[in-house]
């Protein structure tokens, strides 16, 4: 008990009273509407659903990318519930409650504000959330829009009525969190959007009372509990996105111009707030960026199709967002891999293999345009053709960088490159965003340095967020990152696995990326308390030669200084220098690591007590990788040099 009061305390201490106050409503008015009967849906005799795809819309589909998706449906379709590794009962068992403090499941009606202790009952709860956004029912749709398959809408019919008779209104796992209700909003959306045409669309939606019931108390419940202050963060934009969708679509309820309205209010406010006006995402965890452009993308083609007009507010940002995204991304199209990832979507309509970012981009140049510094394109994708369709372009009446962007300063972000796809992110930002920091690592300083695409100096990614602390508190970690360590401890302070209680604070001294022959970046934080850790990059083209100075002014400390190597890297460390060598396309390439001589070097690689070596690709998944860590002391008199010298291809 003492564990779970020391967590409400550190949580309400990062809370103002406005937001204290609203949550303190929220959770009277749950309690209230749990204990009554859910009240009836309005009779909505006669709705009929008009927000459908233009003609000729489907066959716009790149052949190459609907066959990706039939494949993915195929898969679905052998696999049911086992294709995602969940028991099927998990899915849809409504006697179970969930507690958001600890990520543990509990038996239906059990109050989350005391600590529920039946160990048998600990797991991952976003395993389960995220099977019922019902991203896997808008592939299958999908696959029935291209191939007029009705085994993909039957089978779609199948889950959802399933699902909707199992998690009847205000009851279970699935009633918790908003930005589930949101996503599964507009997921409801575009699955009745992709089966018009087959003979049963009718029926199962506008047709079923038990569906009518469902989308009506979704949107009522997103009215009524929104999240709020410290935890307005990309969940208010997924419920506001959902909200507004199915008030635009399944607009047929007394209710439905109303929750319109407030949920364009509520996007167009949290879009503004949620993003840099360089158009970077403040939670500083790239993943997110994704997520909340594709929210907005979808929101502005509910509203295009339905006639609403859309704030000019709201279109800014999501270009703005879609430039900072073509500036950031390496020459493969992958963008950092900077704070939290969790394989989140706002709409999935894609088969596996499509590129997410890659799609981004398409859809940004098909609503927005290119500019001549974007990096080319070459994929296909489903969803750019089904959002161009509904979207009605209109020309910027703003101006857009005539360059590509380098650097940008209210994040903190930096981006140099070099020949031969060098290419280097340097972290200077915010810790994260509002008072908990939910998705930050203590990462500040980091560096992230990639090859032709391939990590070389790499981010090592998330892994997981509830049910394994262990594993949370190391990818999140200062010494989880390329970024120095004092005396064991990291640079802001942890709360909890999505609460900072002190974060570091990081400003950039000087940057120059113009390009001729040197660039530059230089920035400092004060995250140790007496301390001041300063870093200095320099990137030498002709050379291609990347050099980090580190220095520590302050007493003497501890010291531990890392390098993660990315899963592709292998490496031969003898004394202070490492030899790297990968293969890229069939062609050996290699680099030689200069570590600082005055720390004692070690490699690491997939150690369990403590964690340490580890790389991340997806949520879920992580592979040992080799870690070089250096340690020593500082006294605050000398510097640390690190070089890192790419021999080229074929080296």
């Amino acid at each position: 008990m003492s564990m779970g009061a020391g967590w409400y305390l550190r949580r309400l201490s990062r809370m103002g009273p406005r937001e204290i106050g609203g949550r303190m409503g929220d959770t009277v008015r749950r309690r209230r509407w749990r204990s009554a009967p859910p009240p009836d849906c309005p009779d909505v005799t006669g709705a009929r659903f008009t927000a459908v795809l233009p003609a000729g819309t489907v066959a716009a589909v790149p052949p190459d990318a609907a066959k990706r998706l039939v494949a993915e449906a195929d898969r679905l379709m052998a696999g049911h519930a086992e294709y995602f590794g969940v028991d099927r009962d998990d899915l849809i068992d409504p006697d179970w409650s969930y507690d958001p403090r600890t990520g543990r499941r509990a038996p239906s009606g059990y109050a989350f504000d005391v600590p529920y202790r039946d160990e048998d009952a600990v797991g991952d709860i976003k395993q389960i959330w995220e099977l019922s956004r019902h991203q896997y029912l808008t592939r299958l749709a999908a696959a029935y829009a291209v191939t007029g398959d009705e085994r993909y809408a039957e089978r779609v019919a199948e889950h959802l009525r399933s699902w909707w008779a199992a998690n009847p209104p205000l009851r279970g796992v699935h009633w918790v969190s908003g930005i589930e209700l949101g996503i599964r909003l507009l997921s409801w959306v575009w699955v009745r959007r992709l089966l018009d045409g087959w003979p049963g669309a009718a029926a199962l939606f506008e047709g079923s009372p038990v569906a009518l019931n469902q989308i009506w108390h979704h949107q009522r419940w997103l009215a009524a509990f929104p999240s709020r202050g410290s935890s307005a963060n990309n969940h208010v934009i997924a419920e506001s996105a959902g909200q507004f969708a199915a008030a635009c679509a399944f607009g047929w309820f007394p209710d439905s111009a109303r929750w319109r309205a407030d949920a364009l209010r509520s996007l167009d406010r949290h879009l503004r707030g949620n993003t840099f006006l360089s158009g970077l995402n403040r939670e500083l965890a790239t993943e997110y960026h994704g997520l909340v452009l594709e929210l907005g993308l979808a929101a502005v083609a509910e509203a295009d199709a339905a006639g609403v007009p859309v704030p000019a507010t709201v279109r800014l940002v999501l270009l703005r967002m879609t430039d900072a995204l073509a500036a950031v991304v390496d020459d493969r199209l992958r963008p950092p891999r900077q704070g939290d990832a969790d394989d989140g979507h706002g709409l999935v309509v894609d088969g596996a293999g499509t590129d997410r970012w890659g799609s981004l981009l398409a859809t940004g140049e098909a609503v927005f345009g290119s500019l001549d510094w974007w990096p080319e394109v070459t994929g296909t994708d489903v969803r750019t053709p089904l959002l161009a369709a509904l979207v009605r372009p209109t020309a910027s009446a703003v101006s857009r960088p005539a360059s590509r962007p380098a650097h940008f300063a209210d994040a903190g972000t930096t981006v140099l490159r070099g020949p031969e796809g060098i290419w280097c992110r340097c972290d200077g930002g915010p810790h994260g965003f509002l008072s908990i920091a939910a998705h930050a690592h203590a990462d500040a300083l980091s560096v992230e340095v990639r090859h032709d695409g391939v990590d070389v100096l790499a981010d090592p990614g998330t892994y997981c967020y509830h049910g394994q602390p262990e594993w949370r508190r190391y990818f999140r970690s200062t010494l989880g990152h390329n970024t120095l360590e004092l005396d064991g401890g990291d640079q802001s302070v942890s709360g909890g696995p999505f609460l900072w209680t002190r974060h570091a604070r990081s400003r950039v001294l000087a940057v120059d990326t113009s390009g001729e022959g040197v660039s530059r970046w230089c920035a400092e934080h004060d995250g140790y308390q007496g301390s001041v850790h300063r870093r200095r990059v320099e990137l030498t083209s002709v050379t291609q030669e990347l050099r980090v100075v580190d220095e520590v002014r302050g007493p003497h400390r501890a010291l531990r200084l890392a390098f993660h190597l990315g899963p592709e890297i292998t490496a031969d460390l003898v004394g202070n220098r490492a030899v790297l060598t990968w293969t890229r396309d069939g062609e050996d390439r290699s680099a030689v690591l200069d570590l600082p001589g005055q720390l004692s070097w070690r490699a690491h690689r997939g150690e369990t007590e403590p964690p340490l070596g580890w790389y991340s690709a997806g949520f879920g998944r992580k592979e040992p990788a080799t870690t070089l860590v250096g340690t020593g002391t500082t006294d605050g008199t000398e510097d640390f040099t690190t070089v890192l010298g790419f021999r080229g291809q074929g080296a």
